[in-house]
């Protein structure tokens, strides 16, 4: 196990702004957001770019396959993960300021479908339900019916997320009475898939690489991102932030991905700013050490996933904090994150059934 040292994720420090920062300043709501606005500008011009020149009948043989590998390069290696994080901090965050609110749908829109991301259907998702629920049961892609370290189980939950997540989310808000996120989530979809099919009959060799392939490997990465965040989960308390999330610090990920390893702040506090997290994280150790929080230092949530594949507890636990000396030893760190990857079985998940719905209030339209 570790001692909690020092954090060296990313926090806001003023700098001198120049003629570019002024203008966007404009516009935007919060100067801390402007690595967003030059992200999008950066991907608009040249991983968009390249989508778009496979479709041009003048880009043929071997040309076409070098900007294909680029553009499938700079999706996958370079901007994905970036560009979903930042569409997640703007979903809470809006970008631009009310009079500007328009601009506010070029990511999800214009930029959202090269990544794989249908227009409308993650805001609805994340901010409609995941939050909403808390990772509970009528969270559909709530992970505590789940055996969380197992293989078989993660490839059920992804499947089950992709040929039914739809109905689910739209089934979900409309019990919920948003029927406007409902009908912006079906929409937004029903339109990506509409695109697709028709793009299609123009190039579809294009229309895999472009749009088919990113939609496949989202879903993916998304659903892999949301177990390994709530895997370990503790089966009495599954509501706490504190014990049904986890958080990563001192990874690269951080810097890469706006500091989206803090999840169990996130999920105390949706709206906190990406900077924010870290100094939040140090005032508040106490509550972790309070609710034996589960915090990695130096492991990321593709290398944690990973780990709870092949069951490997020995590394996890060689990377776990041990805030407040928690815990006496390796061997009893261990048995912890054991316990909280088991499958949370049906006390719990009948307190939180389906079939008690007709018993809440009704939520107010989103």
């Amino acid at each position: 196990m570790k001692i909690l040292g020092a954090i060296h994720d990313p926090v806001f420090v003023a700098k001198p702004q120049n003629a570019t920062d002024r203008f966007f300043l404009k516009y935007i709501k919060d100067e801390r957001d402007l690595p967003f606005v030059y992200l999008t500008i950066q991907i608009t011009f040249t991983m968009i770019l390249c989508g778009v020149l496979l479709y041009m009948p003048f880009v043929t043989g071997w040309l076409w396959w070098v900007i294909a590998f680029i553009y499938t390069a700079l999706n996958n290696a370079r901007f994905k993960g970036p560009f979903g994080l930042m569409m997640h901090c703007t979903s809470h965050r809006p970008l631009f300021k009310n009079e500007y609110k328009i601009w506010n749908k070029y990511q999800p829109w214009v930029v959202g479908p090269f990544f794989g991301q249908t227009p409308e259907t993650y805001y609805s998702h994340h901010i409609g339900m995941h939050h909403a629920e808390n990772n509970l049961t009528d969270d559909d892609s709530s992970t505590m019916a789940y055996q969380r370290d197992s293989l078989k189980d993660f490839l059920r939950y992804y499947f089950d997320f992709l040929f039914t997540g739809l109905a689910g989310l739209v089934s979900y808000l409309n019990w919920k009475n948003r029927r406007k996120l409902a009908s912006r989530a079906f929409i937004g979809e029903m339109t990506f898939f509409a695109v697709c099919i028709g793009l299609s009959f123009v190039n579809f060799a294009a229309t895999l690489i472009v749009f088919i392939l990113p939609f496949v490997i989202a879903r993916i990465i998304m659903m892999l991102g949301n177990w390994t965040q709530h895997s370990f989960i503790d089966a009495k308390d599954p509501g706490n932030p504190y014990k049904n999330s986890i958080t990563c610090i001192n990874v690269k990920y951080n810097h890469k991905c706006w500091n989206d390893g803090y999840h169990i702040s996130h999920h105390e506090r949706p709206a906190m700013h990406w900077t924010e997290h870290p100094v939040h994280f140090q005032k508040t150790l106490a509550k972790y050490a309070a609710n034996k929080a589960v915090v990695f230092d130096g492991l990321d949530y593709g290398r944690i996933f990973l780990c709870l594949m092949q069951k490997r507890y020995d590394v996890l636990v060689k990377h776990l904090v041990n805030i407040d000396s928690t815990f006496k030893s390796d061997e009893e760190a261990i048995a912890f994150l054991k316990e909280r990857t088991q499958r949370i079985g049906t006390p719990i998940l009948q307190a939180h059934s389906r079939s008690e719905k007709n018993l809440r209030p009704a939520t107010v339209n989103a």
